[in-house]
């Protein structure tokens, strides 16, 4: 199942480190208790809506339960996606970790963020290919591909396409999430404030959250 993920997404890793990761996962959730987050600060957004305004929030927060039913099903399910994010946090030390989910939103397919840790950042991605060309979150759930970028000035300076949300982000890494028949139903989108930081260690805890994630999504 590893490794069908790993050629499913075009990611290049060991299985047995994955394998290594996954059993921590498993043993972190057995015992954590975290609080899901059903509304959170979100940033202003920019003329038209394609950018966030970095340190500017929004006075109303974004009501998870808007768009997600409020019960105790769903209740358990984002406490257990947020401990999966507390895990990656201390596994890696990532500056922000983020779990989105594709769903149909107001008329059209939009990545959904569900737990997070770290700065306030954008609940809703349209999921376009308009949108596509600046967002790596985006291009990972239309492509079902993994996408690894340890130096970002570096990669905007080669002419690569980039939507900042936070400008010290100098690395960052989005993945898919991928369903028993491997169709992507979302992504996990991490980042961190210093260049090379996504080794193949820190990727295979990434990874093994990955698959993990797809158990725990509400319907």
């Amino acid at each position: 199942m590893i490794s069908a993920y790993l050629d499913k997404t075009e990611t290049t890793l060991d299985p047995t480190l994955i394998e290594r990761k996954a059993a921590l996962l498993d043993a972190y959730l057995a015992t954590a208790n975290c609080q899901p987050i059903w509304s959170y600060q979100i940033p202003e957004l920019g003329e038209g809506g394609s950018c966030s305004l970095f340190g500017h929030l929004q006075e109303a927060p974004f009501l998870l339960n808007d768009h997600i039913e409020k019960n105790e099903i769903n209740d358990t399910i984002l406490s257990k996606l947020q401990a999966v994010v507390e895990f990656v946090h201390i596994q890696t030390g990532v500056d922000w970790f983020g779990i989105y989910q594709s769903r149909n939103i107001e008329g059209e397919k939009q990545l959904l963020k569900l737990a997070y840790r770290g700065a306030p950042s954008r609940p809703l991605f349209p999921i376009n290919e308009q949108f596509a060309a600046t967002s790596n979150n985006i291009q990972t759930v239309m492509s079902a591909t993994s996408r690894i970028i340890n130096d970002i000035p570096a990669y905007i300076a080669q002419g690569g396409e980039y939507y900042t949300c936070d400008p010290k982000v100098q690395s960052e890494v989005c993945l898919p999430l991928l369903d028993a028949e491997y169709k992507c139903v979302g992504i996990i989108d991490a980042e961190a404030f210093s260049k090379d930081f996504f080794t193949a260690d820190n990727l295979s805890v990434l990874v093994a959250a990955c698959m993990k994630i797809t158990h725990y999504l509400p319907r």
